[in-house]
């Protein structure tokens, strides 16, 4: 069997399914963590920036180390379709054990987060730098390895799509208490809500469904309540206990008017059902796909070489740069969404249906890149990728309340930029592999692609620490509704200018990327006659 043949649609989709299950997975942490251990959970926005960097401090040896591991890999399988299978199931239970919230002390929940985060980290690392490394051993032929990439990212994009448009919506559906709401009108605008329940809960939300009333508590009066109308409450219910509140700035609001949600249970509901899901497409990828490219057959395993070729590897090093600078530029926009939608928007659901809207640009941006790439080369497209989406990111700080279309428009022109990043990047590790192999006549899959899952998780974690020290500075309290508007500038901060810098500092860097495409193309006629070489001489 030829390593250059061309990959059938049905491998490509079945491949693709793979990252479908990590974005499951990686944009349900970047995107609703954040807000669920600060909102819900009670954890300080700076602990949990803290706790983000902190876990990902050793992520670079962790990483490196599951590149070795792959690359050494025996089995009938293969070397790194096993891990695919290995890392199925486990994955789907530690990333439900992060959206549960046991009731323990301050401590105790630190405790938890921390071991829980860093578990979680791990065997993402044992999943995804195998995922990531098949890419480049289905084939030696470059263009089809990024044909592969846009399919991939569709993967990606669909997986990011099913949780971030659906999670919320789950939440409401499984955070409902069912409480007693009784609605007098005191004007037209202007009425008496009364609510309770029969069990204690210890983080309810309420707001009214089109969530632009706005709520003051009468009784009991909590410590940051007098004086502080804002656009819905988040508060510890008592069973049989009742809380009244004066609710202004809609008219005709009756019981039905209002949604009420435990946001623990809910949470927690809805990601054990994507973990199901992230399972089952994990098990779709292993069955379906093919490894058909292998180091030379005179290579002998030598962990000191490899880690001399690595970092010599010039592409490699830029591409590791790269791949953290976009990533800290994607998972800042990601993480930002619920807060920016929640609190100064005041539109929580809102925020399912922009991300679903991102997400089908994206899926534009990533069917796309293969035509641009093969038009203008890898490198040229990321540049103008990069300094494309940054720029009209920043424009989100001219963007006002009431401005939705504008944001939505702004928004899904980014993110068709955006999209090209890890469609390249992930096709350009396999390039650096197949760099390697030709300056030094050996080859390294899994610690090249050691450099995703790095830039992937690291860059996640610089983010979050950069949200959590950026809101904390302004003060931010998830469970208090007076300091969340007090944080409102640092919030728009990190939803337009913040990281559009980031994504321009990228840009510049990508200059020093020396694989072009008629290098490229040189390398693989190298490689091919090579390979033909070793099948004749066996």
């Amino acid at each position: 069997m030829s390593n250059f043949e061309k990959i059938s649609i049905r491998e490509k989709i079945g491949y693709a399914f793979g990252d479908g299950a990590a974005n499951i997975a990686w944009r349900g942490v970047s995107t609703f963590l954040f807000i669920f251990y600060t909102d819900v959970f009670g954890l300080n926005p700076a602990a949990v920036g803290l706790l983000l960097l902190i876990a990902r401090s050793s992520d670079g040896i962790s990483d490196i180390m599951m590149g070795v591991v792959g690359d050494r890999t025996r089995s009938k399988y293969g070397k790194f379709r096993p891990w695919i299978l290995w890392t199925a199931i486990p994955l789907g239970v530690i990333l439900s054990m992060l959206f549960t919230a046991p009731n323990l002390s301050p401590l105790g929940k630190l405790i938890y987060a921390y071991t829980t985060y860093i578990i979680f980290t791990l065997v993402y690392t044992a999943n995804n730098i195998p995922y990531g490394a098949l890419m480049a051993v289905m084939s030696g032929d470059d263009k089809e390895r990024t044909s592969l990439g846009s399919y991939r990212m569709v993967g990606a994009f669909t997986g990011g799509m099913l949780v971030q448009g659906a999670l919320l919506f789950l939440v409401a559906h499984f955070g409902n208490i069912n409480p007693e709401v009784h609605v007098t009108q005191i004007e037209s605008d202007k009425y008496e809500v009364v609510v309770s329940t029969n069990k204690d809960v210890e983080n309810v939300n309420i707001k009214t469904r089109n969530g632009f009333g706005l709520f003051v508590f009468v009784e009991p009066l909590l410590h940051d309540s007098i004086d502080a109308p804002t656009q819905g409450k988040s508060f510890s219910m008592n069973a049989h206990q009742t809380y009244r509140f004066i609710v202004t700035g809609e008219e005709n609001l009756d019981e039905g008017g209002f949604v009420i949600i435990d946001q623990s249970r809910g949470y927690s509901k809805a990601i054990y059902l994507m973990s199901v899901f992230l399972s089952l497409s994990l098990l779709i990828t292993f069955y379906s796909t093919r490894e058909r490219v292998s180091p030379p057959k005179a290579q002998k395993t030598d962990l000191k070489r490899d880690l001399k070729d690595l970092f010599r590897n010039r592409p490699w090093i830029i591409l590791l740069l790269i791949g953290l600078l976009f990533q800290i530029y994607n998972s800042i926009k990601q993480g930002i969404i619920v807060i920016y939608f929640t609190h100064y928007l005041h539109n929580q659901l809102m925020a399912g249906t922009y991300m679903v809207a991102l997400m089908i640009a994206s899926i534009g941006g990533a069917m796309a890149t293969a035509a641009l790439a093969r038009k203008w080369g890898k490198r040229n497209l990321f540049i103008v990728a990069l300094i494309f989406s940054g720029a009209v990111n920043a424009l989100f700080v001219f963007c006002e309340p009431g401005d939705m279309l504008a944001i939505f428009v702004i928004g899904v022109i980014s993110e068709f930029g955006a999209a090209i990043f890890p469609t390249l990047f992930f096709a350009m590790l396999g390039d650096a592999a197949d760099y390697s192999e030709y300056i030094n006549r050996r080859r390294a899959t899994g610690l090249i692609y050691s450099a995703g899952s790095f830039s992937t998780k690291f860059g996640g974690g610089v983010a979050g620490a950069i949200i959590g020290f950026v809101l904390a500075a302004f003060s931010y309290d998830g469970q208090s509704t007076t300091a969340i508007q007090g944080a409102v500038p640092g919030i728009i901060m990190l939803m337009s200018w913040i990281p559009s810098l980031i994504a321009l500092i990228g840009a510049v860097l990508m200059y020093l990327y020396p694989l072009n495409q008629t290098k490229m193309n040189e390398i693989t006629l190298e490689l091919a006659q090579r390979r033909a070489l070793e099948t004749k001489e066996q």
